[in-house]
């Protein structure tokens, strides 16, 4: 008999009731199952010729709903009679009859969930194990070998181009979007300001290189006013604040409205869900639709915020989307994990046009499983994504590199002492920002400013567009603003930050420069860059948190920028009036030759500054190297991002692992290593309160179904473990709450069909996990009383197909590092411990993790 449930059921038929229907007296018996040759071959007819192998090659994972989320849905439990083969609702005699339950139909693991990776992995071996059974059979079944063979590539080829084209569609439309703010292309407005000058054969720049021709029109021009004129200044200032405010209000109210996932970076999250959390509509299309809108008008609202953190959430969200078109990873979640981890390297990839980097991204920060056949999928998936960007070029460089270093000045070894001073400003700025910005997220869940996230966004953006329109470099958008920091200057740049007093002329771009006195350009820059550096600095913490697509990756590089293009200034005319010195002499002292470059402080410092939020080292220098194309500065770039991680590990973690606490998810981390020492007996009594609560155990023998309703319904735990009996608690197994709940849900519907009228309790059905019966039906010697008596009184209901007989199993003696270990190796979502063969208690991968933030916290368990 098939019983389903949908939504259209009545409350009382999805709720379990107490009644006469629910068969309190019949029985559990949960003695050791049968083993697996006996589950192949255990004399149950299945339809249509079906065996159990064909059964399991269709077991996807997922979980059946539980009770009281199961509107919309069907929850199928598949029950045959070894008598009178698939019993159904029209049977009228109940007596004698076997029942075996060999199935349940499982949709999805719950909401906020761990997956469980043993389990997962050892579906798929058995699923790719028949596939390449029956591959000889016919030319369909060779085909479904050969393309369950080549989905994973095929997967990732999908994701790295439509993560490409994303990519290039936000990079035009958030630059074209903020240059809106400023003015319009009078010959086509869908051009931004740069495109609109390329026209022109009269383009001049300003005081920060902005393109000026006759084709961009501002805003006070578009409306006849004198451009010198105060009112027209004021009225550019309204118009570029209204249209930022504009954009802010229009974003938040779509994603808090509509998609609040779309919120933040993703990165924490990405981070929990690939080690193996469920959060389901995280990764979903609507999600990934509207953060790709939001991250080009958060951008373009002048908000302290980066697009490219973001790329990794709308990548995953595009592996998620493509997986499901795969059933080898869309109906297995730990599988989906390598598509995943491809995906969120290709964010990297498609963000900065570093592929590489983005390997080594996923491979150091993101990825929590990662096997060495993920590695050449993912770095095809980052290579497919970086060419798709090329082609569409949405830089308008001509290349991927969003920040390209045009010089390969060689650097000076004294240069070492400002890399390492760099570095430790980094870790300094990165501890800052973590405390003060973790702190004020916490402050706003308890006060009223959290609980109007759009009036937040709305005001911070007004307030952000005020103080920025003044000053030439915060009216830039930051990659601009990086672009022109890490640069070099040029024969025709009249920019203040290449204001020297220069005896002779630039040649060339690549050409070796001489050293010269700083104009009044330069002094006047550095003062706007100081107080652009303060209010980017202070602006990013109450920024970083709202309701908005926000990225801290970007914003990072801006702040190390700013601070490392001041200091290299300072440096450069440092060595120019003192080459006398003797550390100078050698290498400044030469023909007046210039030694220090601006620009590479600027690319240093944003290393350093990045790596002092994140904590990155081998990816944030690849990263950095591929973002400017200059691969001669790896070793300043490795100097910075090891001493800025050095000074921010001093004062605590990195920004990503502080969200995940703030948040509350469980993530394992799988770098940390224990401050404690103890064994797994000890850590199961330092889980439990003070009262003694006995533990939820299901026994093989003498529960009724009216005790197993109560158990679930009372302690709602995932797994309940198998045991002998009360006396002796040996563990023989484990069984899924969800299954548990699809079995009683199935057997309500089952006798509420079958049986108008209420019976007697014991003249109802017993319920067996039991191997007293053979394969006949019959007793067995073994037990062959109680087993009569039960034939006797009720039908018997075989569970035993829903046991799991090979939990993971440690002694109470074993140490707690083997114990997370096996947590972080092995993707358990549990294990048991036992004491001289009886279960003493259950280990969980929250436990560990309360273990962990208790004794880094307070040093209790230190011995």
């Amino acid at each position: 008999m098939a019983s389903s449930n949908t939504g259209s059921n009545n409350a009382s038929d999805r709720k379990l009731t107490r009644d006469s229907s629910m068969d309190s007296h019949a029985r559990f018996n949960l003695s050791p199952v049968p083993s697996v040759e006996d589950d192949e071959d255990d004399g149950v007819g299945y339809p249509s010729g079906q065996g159990l192998s064909s059964i399991d090659q269709n077991d996807s994972g997922e979980e059946a709903e539980s009770l009281a989320n199961d509107a919309g849905n069907t929850t199928t439990v598949t029950m045959y009679d070894a008598n009178h083969g698939p019993s159904s609702p029209s049977a009228k005699k109940y007596d004698h009859q076997i029942t075996d339950v060999t199935y349940v139909v499982r949709k999805h693991y719950e909401n906020f969930e761990t997956i469980d990776w043993l389990k997962d992995l050892m579906r798929n071996r058995i699923r790719h194990r028949n596939l390449r059974a029956h591959r000889r059979e016919n030319w369909q079944k060779r085909f479904a070998f050969w393309f369950d063979k080549w989905s994973g590539w095929i997967c990732v080829l999908l994701v790295g181009i439509s993560a490409g084209l994303v990519a290039g569609f936000v990079d035009i439309g958030a630059k074209w979007m903020s240059h809106w703010r400023t003015g319009v292309c009078s010959s086509a407005f869908w051009l931004n300001r740069e495109q609109c000058c390329w026209g022109s054969r009269d383009v001049e720049f300003d005081d920060v290189h902005n393109e000026l021709c006759e084709y961009w029109q501002s805003w006070s021009a578009i409306f006849g006013m004198n451009e010198l004129s105060a009112s027209a200044w004021f009225f550019r200032y309204f118009m570029f604040t209204f249209w930022s405010v504009i954009y802010a209000a229009f974003i938040v109210v779509l994603v808090v409205g509509s998609a609040p996932y779309a919120s933040g970076s993703g990165i924490p999250e990405i981070k929990t869900i690939l080690s193996g959390f469920i959060m389901y509509g995280y990764l979903g299309k609507w999600t990934f639709f509207i953060k790709s809108i939001g991250m080009i008008f958060a951008t373009s609202a002048g908000l302290i915020v980066g697009k490219e953190g973001p790329f990794v959430h709308i990548s995953c969200c595009c592996g998620n989307l493509f997986s499901k078109l795969f059933p080898k990873y869309g109906h297995n979640e730990a599988r989906k994990r390598e598509i995943l981890s491809a995906a969120a390297a290709t964010g990297v990839s498609v963000a900065f046009g570093a592929p590489i980097g983005g390997i080594l991204f996923s491979l150091e920060e993101i990825s929590y499983y990662f096997p060495y056949k993920t590695l050449w999928r993912t770095f095809l998936c980052c290579m497919v994504g970086a060419l798709v960007v090329r082609t569409i070029n949405p830089y308008g460089n001509g290349h991927e590199i969003q920040f390209p270093v045009e010089y390969n000045v060689p650097w000076a070894t004294f240069e070492v002492i400002p890399f390492i001073g760099l570095g430790a400003l980094g870790g300094l700025w990165g501890t800052l920002f973590i405390k003060t910005n973790i702190r004020w997220l916490k402050y706003k869940k308890t006060c009223q400013i959290g609980q109007y996230p759009r009036a937040e966004v709305i005001i911070l953006t007004l307030i952000t567009a005020i103080i920025c329109y003044p000053n030439q470099y915060l009216r830039l958008t930051m990659p601009e603003l990086i672009r022109r920091l890490v640069g070099q200057c040029h024969v025709d740049d009249h920019m203040d930050l290449c204001d020297y007093a220069r005896d002779k002329p630039i040649g060339t771009a690549t050409a070796k420069l001489y050293a010269s006195l700083a104009g009044p350009g330069i002094h006047r820059a550095i003062w706007q860059l100081s107080w652009a550096l303060i209010v980017q600095i202070t602006l990013v913490i109450f920024t970083i948190g709202t309701k908005v697509p926000s990225g801290l990756i970007v914003p990072s590089i801006s702040i190390g920028a700013i601070a490392g293009r001041i200091i290299g200034v300072i440096t450069e005319q440092i060595a120019y009036q003192n080459q006398h010195l003797a550390i100078l002499r050698h290498e400044c002292g030469v023909s007046n030759e210039h030694c220090v470059t601006p620009g590479l402080y600027a690319v240093v410092g944003a290393c350093a500054f990045l790596g002092g939020v994140s904590r990155m080292t081998v990816s944030l220098v690849v990263i950095m190297s591929e973002v400017t194309g200059g691969l001669s500065y790896i070793v300043p770039l490795m100097v910075a991002a090891l001493t800025a991680k050095w000074v921010g590990d001093a004062f605590g973690e990195g920004i990503y692992e502080e969200n995940v606490k703030l948040s509350g998810y469980p993530y394992l981390e799988n770098r940390e290593s224990f401050r404690f020492t103890l064994k797994a007996g000890e850590a199961i009594r330092a889980n439990r309160s003070s009262e003694a609560i006995p533990l939820a155990c299901i026994v093989q023998d003498g529960m009724t179904i009216l005790q197993i309703d109560t158990l679930v319904r009372r302690h709602p735990h995932s797994i309940y473990p198998v045991i002998l009996s009360e006396d002796f608690p040996c563990i023989v197994g484990q069984v899924q709450r969800r299954d548990l709940l699809a079995v009683l849900k199935s057997r309500k519907t089952q006798l509420t069909f079958a049986q108008p009228k209420p019976l007697l309790n014991r003249k109802v059905s017993v319920v067996s996990m039991s191997n007293l019966l053979n394969k006949s039906g019959q007793p067995s010697t073994l037990g062959m009383r109680r087993a009569s008596l039960a034939l006797q009184a009720s039908r018997v209901l075989q569970l035993h197909k829903l046991v799991d007989r090979a939990p993971i199993i440690v002694t109470d003696q074993t140490p707690v590092e083997a114990v997370v270990d096996m947590f972080r190796k092995l993707g358990c979502r549990q294990i048991f411990v036992t004491k001289n063969g009886r279960l003493q208690g259950i280990l969980t991968r929250k436990d560990i993790i309360r273990l962990m933030h208790e004794a880094n916290v307070s040093g209790r368990f230190e011995h």
